[in-house]
Protein backbone atom coordinates (compact mmCIF):
# COMPACT_ATOMS: atom_id res chain seq x y z
CA UNK A 1 0.00 0.00 0.00
CA UNK A 2 1.32 3.20 -0.53
CA UNK A 3 0.46 6.42 1.06
CA UNK A 4 -0.83 9.68 -1.43
CA UNK A 5 1.55 12.74 -1.31
CA UNK A 6 -1.51 15.26 -1.49
CA UNK A 7 -2.25 16.58 1.23
CA UNK A 8 -5.75 18.29 0.67
CA UNK A 9 -9.12 18.17 2.24
CA UNK A 10 -11.46 15.75 0.01
CA UNK A 11 -15.11 14.45 0.78
CA UNK A 12 -15.52 10.79 1.03
CA UNK A 13 -17.24 10.13 -1.83
CA UNK A 14 -14.90 12.47 -3.72
CA UNK A 15 -11.68 9.83 -3.17
CA UNK A 16 -12.09 7.90 -5.86
CA UNK A 17 -9.04 7.86 -7.27
CA UNK A 18 -5.26 8.59 -6.30
CA UNK A 19 -2.37 9.72 -8.61
CA UNK A 20 -2.56 11.18 -11.79
CA UNK A 21 -6.29 11.37 -12.31
CA UNK A 22 -7.00 12.61 -8.76
CA UNK A 23 -7.33 16.34 -9.77
CA UNK A 24 -9.49 15.61 -12.88
CA UNK A 25 -11.84 12.97 -10.85
CA UNK A 26 -12.17 16.13 -8.43
CA UNK A 27 -12.70 18.69 -10.91
CA UNK A 28 -15.42 16.68 -12.76
CA UNK A 29 -17.44 16.06 -9.93
CA UNK A 30 -17.04 19.70 -8.70
CA UNK A 31 -15.15 18.39 -5.05
CA UNK A 32 -13.63 20.91 -2.71
CA UNK A 33 -9.90 21.28 -2.79
CA UNK A 34 -8.83 23.69 -0.84
CA UNK A 35 -5.98 22.68 1.28
CA UNK A 36 -6.66 21.25 4.81
CA UNK A 37 -4.20 18.90 6.03
CA UNK A 38 -5.22 15.04 5.32
CA UNK A 39 -3.44 11.85 5.07
CA UNK A 40 -4.80 9.51 2.66
CA UNK A 41 -3.48 5.68 2.92
CA UNK A 42 -6.21 3.97 0.98
CA UNK A 43 -4.87 2.47 -1.58
CA UNK A 44 -6.69 2.91 -5.09
CA UNK A 45 -8.27 -0.55 -4.78
CA UNK A 46 -9.92 0.35 -1.58
CA UNK A 47 -11.34 3.73 -2.80
CA UNK A 48 -14.96 3.61 -4.22
CA UNK A 49 -15.36 4.51 -7.99
CA UNK A 50 -16.93 8.23 -9.36
CA UNK A 51 -20.35 7.35 -10.00
CA UNK A 52 -22.21 8.48 -12.92
CA UNK A 53 -25.23 9.80 -10.82
CA UNK A 54 -22.35 11.86 -8.77
CA UNK A 55 -21.19 12.99 -11.91
CA UNK A 56 -24.29 13.93 -12.99
CA UNK A 57 -25.67 15.72 -10.25
CA UNK A 58 -22.66 17.44 -10.12
CA UNK A 59 -22.80 19.02 -13.85
CA UNK A 60 -27.00 19.51 -12.85
CA UNK A 61 -25.68 22.29 -10.03
CA UNK A 62 -23.07 24.17 -12.04
CA UNK A 63 -25.40 24.52 -14.11
CA UNK A 64 -27.93 25.80 -11.56
CA UNK A 65 -25.69 28.06 -10.16
CA UNK A 66 -25.25 29.15 -13.86
CA UNK A 67 -28.07 29.64 -14.97
CA UNK A 68 -30.01 31.03 -11.13
CA UNK A 69 -33.07 28.72 -12.06
CA UNK A 70 -36.12 29.41 -9.60
CA UNK A 71 -35.96 27.97 -6.68
CA UNK A 72 -40.13 27.31 -6.62
CA UNK A 73 -42.59 26.27 -8.82
CA UNK A 74 -45.01 29.20 -7.51
CA UNK A 75 -42.01 31.74 -8.93
CA UNK A 76 -43.09 31.00 -12.04
CA UNK A 77 -47.10 32.09 -11.58
CA UNK A 78 -48.37 29.33 -13.43
CA UNK A 79 -51.56 28.84 -11.14
CA UNK A 80 -54.22 30.91 -9.24
CA UNK A 81 -55.68 30.03 -5.87
CA UNK A 82 -54.08 26.87 -4.01
CA UNK A 83 -51.57 25.73 -6.09
CA UNK A 84 -52.63 21.72 -5.29
CA UNK A 85 -55.99 22.57 -7.29
CA UNK A 86 -53.74 23.55 -10.55
CA UNK A 87 -55.97 25.85 -11.74
CA UNK A 88 -54.22 27.91 -14.38
CA UNK A 89 -53.10 31.44 -14.37
CA UNK A 90 -54.86 33.95 -16.70
CA UNK A 91 -52.03 34.38 -19.58
CA UNK A 92 -51.50 30.32 -19.39
CA UNK A 93 -53.14 27.59 -21.83
CA UNK A 94 -54.05 24.10 -20.51
CA UNK A 95 -53.86 21.41 -23.55
CA UNK A 96 -54.03 17.55 -24.34
CA UNK A 97 -52.72 15.89 -26.32
CA UNK A 98 -54.69 12.81 -28.43
CA UNK A 99 -52.15 10.45 -27.79
CA UNK A 100 -49.96 10.88 -24.52
CA UNK A 101 -46.32 9.58 -23.36
CA UNK A 102 -46.84 6.65 -21.01
CA UNK A 103 -45.31 7.22 -17.71
CA UNK A 104 -46.08 4.26 -15.68
CA UNK A 105 -49.62 5.23 -15.33
CA UNK A 106 -49.16 8.57 -13.98
CA UNK A 107 -51.39 11.27 -14.78
CA UNK A 108 -50.74 14.82 -16.42
CA UNK A 109 -51.56 18.18 -16.82
CA UNK A 110 -50.15 20.19 -19.67
CA UNK A 111 -49.61 23.58 -19.89
CA UNK A 112 -48.36 26.48 -22.08
CA UNK A 113 -47.51 30.21 -21.50
CA UNK A 114 -46.03 32.53 -23.80
CA UNK A 115 -44.68 35.75 -23.97
CA UNK A 116 -46.62 38.79 -23.91
CA UNK A 117 -47.60 39.80 -27.83
CA UNK A 118 -46.23 36.51 -29.12
CA UNK A 119 -47.28 33.42 -30.85
CA UNK A 120 -46.39 30.35 -31.74
CA UNK A 121 -46.03 29.60 -35.17
CA UNK A 122 -48.04 26.15 -36.97
CA UNK A 123 -45.45 23.34 -38.16
CA UNK A 124 -47.01 20.50 -40.18
CA UNK A 125 -44.32 18.24 -38.50
CA UNK A 126 -42.59 18.33 -35.09
CA UNK A 127 -43.61 20.56 -32.44
CA UNK A 128 -44.63 24.17 -33.06
CA UNK A 129 -42.18 27.00 -33.36
CA UNK A 130 -42.79 28.47 -30.00
CA UNK A 131 -41.06 31.66 -29.11
CA UNK A 132 -38.24 32.62 -26.78
CA UNK A 133 -39.48 32.99 -23.31
CA UNK A 134 -42.32 30.08 -23.57
CA UNK A 135 -42.41 28.16 -20.38
CA UNK A 136 -44.08 24.75 -21.03
CA UNK A 137 -45.19 22.85 -17.78
CA UNK A 138 -46.16 19.15 -17.47
CA UNK A 139 -47.29 17.88 -13.96
CA UNK A 140 -47.65 14.14 -12.83
CA UNK A 141 -49.56 13.23 -10.13
CA UNK A 142 -51.42 10.11 -9.36
CA UNK A 143 -55.32 9.52 -8.43
CA UNK A 144 -55.88 7.56 -5.49
CA UNK A 145 -58.23 5.39 -7.15
CA UNK A 146 -59.01 5.50 -10.76
CA UNK A 147 -62.27 4.38 -10.98
CA UNK A 148 -63.21 7.23 -7.86
CA UNK A 149 -61.74 9.88 -9.38
CA UNK A 150 -63.17 12.04 -6.57
CA UNK A 151 -60.96 10.20 -3.58
CA UNK A 152 -58.55 12.84 -4.67
CA UNK A 153 -54.62 12.80 -6.18
CA UNK A 154 -51.04 13.17 -4.98
CA UNK A 155 -49.01 15.45 -6.90
CA UNK A 156 -45.56 14.19 -7.42
CA UNK A 157 -43.56 16.80 -10.09
CA UNK A 158 -43.22 19.23 -12.57
CA UNK A 159 -41.25 19.53 -15.30
CA UNK A 160 -40.60 22.78 -16.70
CA UNK A 161 -39.70 23.53 -19.91
CA UNK A 162 -37.70 27.08 -20.69
CA UNK A 163 -37.47 28.62 -24.10
CA UNK A 164 -34.40 30.51 -23.49
CA UNK A 165 -32.21 32.62 -26.02
CA UNK A 166 -29.61 29.65 -26.42
CA UNK A 167 -32.60 26.82 -26.88
CA UNK A 168 -34.59 24.71 -24.45
CA UNK A 169 -33.75 23.62 -20.98
CA UNK A 170 -35.82 21.24 -18.88
CA UNK A 171 -35.82 22.08 -15.05
CA UNK A 172 -37.58 19.54 -12.69
CA UNK A 173 -39.54 20.17 -9.13
CA UNK A 174 -40.59 17.87 -6.95
CA UNK A 175 -43.72 18.32 -4.83
CA UNK A 176 -44.11 18.96 -1.12
CA UNK A 177 -45.62 16.40 1.17
CA UNK A 178 -48.25 18.98 1.54
CA UNK A 179 -49.09 19.42 -2.03
CA UNK A 180 -48.55 23.49 -1.43
CA UNK A 181 -45.66 24.02 -4.12
CA UNK A 182 -43.05 22.40 -5.51
CA UNK A 183 -39.29 23.13 -5.23
CA UNK A 184 -36.49 22.83 -7.79
CA UNK A 185 -35.18 18.91 -7.31
CA UNK A 186 -31.81 19.53 -9.73
CA UNK A 187 -30.54 16.11 -8.60
CA UNK A 188 -33.95 14.49 -9.46
CA UNK A 189 -35.12 11.47 -7.14
CA UNK A 190 -37.83 8.74 -6.67
CA UNK A 191 -41.47 8.69 -5.17
CA UNK A 192 -43.17 5.85 -3.96
CA UNK A 193 -46.76 5.68 -5.01
CA UNK A 194 -49.64 3.19 -4.66
CA UNK A 195 -52.90 3.74 -6.19
CA UNK A 196 -56.01 1.99 -6.93
CA UNK A 197 -55.62 0.56 -10.97
CA UNK A 198 -59.12 0.40 -12.83
CA UNK A 199 -59.71 -3.59 -12.18
CA UNK A 200 -59.59 -2.61 -8.60
CA UNK A 201 -56.22 -3.74 -7.46
CA UNK A 202 -53.57 -1.66 -5.21
CA UNK A 203 -50.66 -0.82 -7.35
CA UNK A 204 -47.14 0.59 -5.95
CA UNK A 205 -44.46 2.26 -8.39
CA UNK A 206 -41.06 3.79 -7.23
CA UNK A 207 -41.75 7.12 -9.61
CA UNK A 208 -38.41 8.21 -11.09
CA UNK A 209 -38.10 12.16 -11.04
CA UNK A 210 -35.16 12.92 -13.61
CA UNK A 211 -32.16 15.35 -12.75
CA UNK A 212 -31.56 18.32 -14.83
CA UNK A 213 -29.73 16.51 -17.63
CA UNK A 214 -31.97 13.95 -17.92
CA UNK A 215 -34.41 15.68 -19.84
CA UNK A 216 -31.94 15.89 -22.89
CA UNK A 217 -32.30 11.95 -23.36
CA UNK A 218 -35.43 12.18 -24.37
CA UNK A 219 -35.86 15.72 -25.40
CA UNK A 220 -32.78 15.92 -28.16
CA UNK A 221 -32.95 15.42 -31.39
CA UNK A 222 -30.95 17.85 -34.02
CA UNK A 223 -31.02 20.14 -30.67
CA UNK A 224 -33.61 20.07 -27.64
CA UNK A 225 -37.06 20.59 -27.95
CA UNK A 226 -40.30 19.80 -27.09
CA UNK A 227 -41.69 16.63 -27.97
CA UNK A 228 -46.07 16.32 -27.25
CA UNK A 229 -47.08 19.83 -28.68
CA UNK A 230 -47.29 18.53 -32.19
CA UNK A 231 -50.10 20.05 -34.43
CA UNK A 232 -51.66 16.79 -34.90
CA UNK A 233 -51.30 15.36 -31.35
CA UNK A 234 -52.90 18.90 -30.22
CA UNK A 235 -56.05 18.64 -33.14
CA UNK A 236 -58.22 17.79 -31.00
CA UNK A 237 -61.36 19.51 -29.12
CA UNK A 238 -60.78 20.55 -25.40
CA UNK A 239 -63.29 22.11 -22.81
CA UNK A 240 -62.95 25.81 -22.16
CA UNK A 241 -64.69 28.15 -20.05
CA UNK A 242 -67.25 28.95 -22.91
CA UNK A 243 -67.58 25.53 -23.82
CA UNK A 244 -65.55 22.98 -26.30
CA UNK A 245 -63.43 23.83 -28.91
CA UNK A 246 -61.01 22.43 -31.26
CA UNK A 247 -56.95 23.37 -29.60
CA UNK A 248 -55.76 24.73 -32.85
CA UNK A 249 -58.74 26.95 -33.64
CA UNK A 250 -58.97 28.09 -30.12
CA UNK A 251 -55.30 29.02 -30.03
CA UNK A 252 -55.21 31.06 -33.17
CA UNK A 253 -58.62 32.71 -32.24
CA UNK A 254 -56.62 34.08 -28.95
CA UNK A 255 -53.63 34.62 -31.07
CA UNK A 256 -51.16 31.96 -29.52
CA UNK A 257 -51.30 30.95 -32.67
CA UNK A 258 -50.13 31.73 -35.82
CA UNK A 259 -50.21 30.43 -39.59
CA UNK A 260 -52.28 28.13 -39.21
CA UNK A 261 -53.89 26.38 -41.70
CA UNK A 262 -57.83 25.49 -42.90
CA UNK A 263 -58.65 22.25 -40.25
CA UNK A 264 -59.38 19.65 -42.45
CA UNK A 265 -55.91 19.85 -44.17
CA UNK A 266 -54.51 19.69 -40.61
CA UNK A 267 -52.84 16.04 -39.95
CA UNK A 268 -54.83 14.24 -36.74
CA UNK A 269 -52.74 11.68 -34.75
CA UNK A 270 -55.48 8.60 -33.37
CA UNK A 271 -56.01 8.04 -29.78
CA UNK A 272 -54.08 5.25 -29.17
CA UNK A 273 -57.08 3.92 -26.68
CA UNK A 274 -60.35 4.80 -28.57
CA UNK A 275 -60.74 2.66 -31.39
CA UNK A 276 -63.25 5.37 -32.55
CA UNK A 277 -60.29 7.60 -33.75
CA UNK A 278 -58.80 4.90 -35.96
CA UNK A 279 -58.00 1.56 -37.12
CA UNK A 280 -55.24 -0.28 -35.24
CA UNK A 281 -52.49 0.50 -37.49
CA UNK A 282 -53.55 4.19 -37.21
CA UNK A 283 -53.53 4.08 -33.34
CA UNK A 284 -50.31 2.11 -32.75
CA UNK A 285 -48.63 3.86 -34.78
CA UNK A 286 -49.86 7.07 -33.07
CA UNK A 287 -48.57 5.00 -29.62
CA UNK A 288 -45.11 4.46 -31.08
CA UNK A 289 -44.91 8.07 -32.57
CA UNK A 290 -45.19 9.36 -28.93
CA UNK A 291 -44.16 6.79 -26.93
CA UNK A 292 -40.57 6.18 -29.20
CA UNK A 293 -40.74 8.11 -32.32
CA UNK A 294 -38.85 11.15 -30.16
CA UNK A 295 -35.86 8.69 -30.41
CA UNK A 296 -36.32 6.50 -33.59
CA UNK A 297 -36.49 8.97 -36.34
CA UNK A 298 -33.67 10.19 -38.81
CA UNK A 299 -32.68 13.06 -36.32
CA UNK A 300 -33.27 11.20 -33.05
CA UNK A 301 -30.74 9.77 -30.55
CA UNK A 302 -31.54 6.38 -32.09
CA UNK A 303 -31.03 6.99 -35.50
CA UNK A 304 -28.40 4.60 -36.08
CA UNK A 305 -30.53 2.02 -35.45
CA UNK A 306 -32.22 2.47 -38.37
CA UNK A 307 -35.44 2.14 -36.63
CA UNK A 308 -37.88 4.72 -37.07
CA UNK A 309 -40.66 5.06 -35.24
CA UNK A 310 -41.93 8.56 -35.91
CA UNK A 311 -45.50 9.50 -38.06
CA UNK A 312 -43.55 9.96 -41.19
CA UNK A 313 -42.03 6.80 -41.37
CA UNK A 314 -43.83 4.62 -44.30
CA UNK A 315 -41.16 2.08 -45.60
CA UNK A 316 -42.14 -1.07 -43.54
CA UNK A 317 -38.62 -1.68 -43.08
CA UNK A 318 -37.12 1.04 -41.51
CA UNK A 319 -40.75 0.40 -39.14
CA UNK A 320 -39.26 -2.82 -38.44
CA UNK A 321 -40.45 -5.13 -40.38
CA UNK A 322 -37.90 -8.27 -41.11
CA UNK A 323 -35.18 -5.78 -39.72
CA UNK A 324 -32.62 -6.99 -37.96
CA UNK A 325 -31.11 -5.20 -34.68
CA UNK A 326 -27.56 -3.25 -34.73
CA UNK A 327 -26.86 -3.34 -31.37
CA UNK A 328 -29.65 -4.47 -28.97
CA UNK A 329 -27.53 -6.68 -27.15
CA UNK A 330 -29.27 -8.97 -24.30
CA UNK A 331 -32.21 -6.68 -25.69
CA UNK A 332 -33.66 -8.88 -28.01
CA UNK A 333 -34.45 -11.36 -26.11
CA UNK A 334 -33.18 -13.85 -28.43
CA UNK A 335 -35.53 -13.11 -31.71
CA UNK A 336 -34.27 -12.02 -34.89
CA UNK A 337 -36.32 -9.16 -36.33
CA UNK A 338 -38.10 -6.23 -34.83
CA UNK A 339 -41.44 -7.00 -36.10
CA UNK A 340 -42.33 -10.71 -37.91
CA UNK A 341 -45.40 -9.83 -39.21
CA UNK A 342 -48.52 -12.28 -37.38
CA UNK A 343 -46.12 -13.44 -34.82
CA UNK A 344 -46.04 -10.99 -32.37
CA UNK A 345 -44.03 -13.13 -29.93
CA UNK A 346 -41.45 -13.61 -32.17
CA UNK A 347 -40.92 -10.15 -32.63
CA UNK A 348 -38.12 -7.89 -30.51
CA UNK A 349 -40.33 -4.68 -30.25
CA UNK A 350 -42.82 -6.55 -28.20
CA UNK A 351 -39.73 -8.23 -25.95
CA UNK A 352 -39.02 -4.76 -25.59
CA UNK A 353 -42.02 -3.66 -24.17
CA UNK A 354 -43.33 -6.43 -22.17
CA UNK A 355 -39.22 -5.96 -19.98
CA UNK A 356 -38.64 -3.58 -17.63
CA UNK A 357 -34.27 -4.86 -17.50
CA UNK A 358 -32.48 -2.40 -17.30
CA UNK A 359 -30.48 -1.88 -20.81
CA UNK A 360 -33.43 -4.19 -22.39
CA UNK A 361 -36.62 -1.75 -21.45
CA UNK A 362 -38.19 0.53 -24.09
CA UNK A 363 -38.54 3.17 -23.84
CA UNK A 364 -35.15 3.00 -21.58
CA UNK A 365 -36.46 6.01 -19.11
CA UNK A 366 -39.08 7.01 -17.58
CA UNK A 367 -41.07 3.22 -17.57
CA UNK A 368 -40.81 1.03 -14.69
CA UNK A 369 -44.00 -0.50 -15.31
CA UNK A 370 -45.60 -2.94 -17.99
CA UNK A 371 -48.11 -0.52 -20.08
CA UNK A 372 -50.20 -3.52 -20.46
CA UNK A 373 -53.12 -1.96 -22.51
CA UNK A 374 -50.62 -0.34 -25.07
CA UNK A 375 -48.58 -4.03 -25.06
CA UNK A 376 -51.60 -5.51 -26.12
CA UNK A 377 -52.56 -2.79 -29.28
CA UNK A 378 -48.77 -3.21 -30.40
CA UNK A 379 -49.10 -7.19 -30.29
CA UNK A 380 -52.69 -6.87 -32.06
CA UNK A 381 -51.24 -4.87 -34.47
CA UNK A 382 -48.30 -7.32 -35.21
CA UNK A 383 -50.71 -10.03 -35.22
CA UNK A 384 -52.96 -8.67 -38.00
CA UNK A 385 -50.12 -7.82 -40.30
CA UNK A 386 -49.54 -9.80 -43.98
Amino acid sequence: MRTSIFRMHVPTFCRAVVGATALVALTLTGCDTESKPFTATESASSLPEVSQANLSQSKALRASRKNKFKARLSDYELFIGPMKDLAPAHDVIEYELNTPLFTDYAQKQRLVRLPVGTAATYTPQGPLDFPVGTIIAKTFYYAHDLNDLSKGRRLIETRIMEHQESGWIGIPYLWDEDQSDARLAITGGTVEVTWKHTDGDVRTNAHAVPNLNDCKRCHTGSTMQPIGPKARNLNRDFVYADGSQNQLVHWAKIGALEGLPELDTVSQLAVWDDNSTGSVNDRARAYLEVNCGHCHNPAGPARNSGLHLNAEADHPYRLGVFKTPVAAGKGTGGRLYAIVPGKPHESIMEYRMQTVKAGEVMPEFGKALVHKEGLALLQQWIAEMD
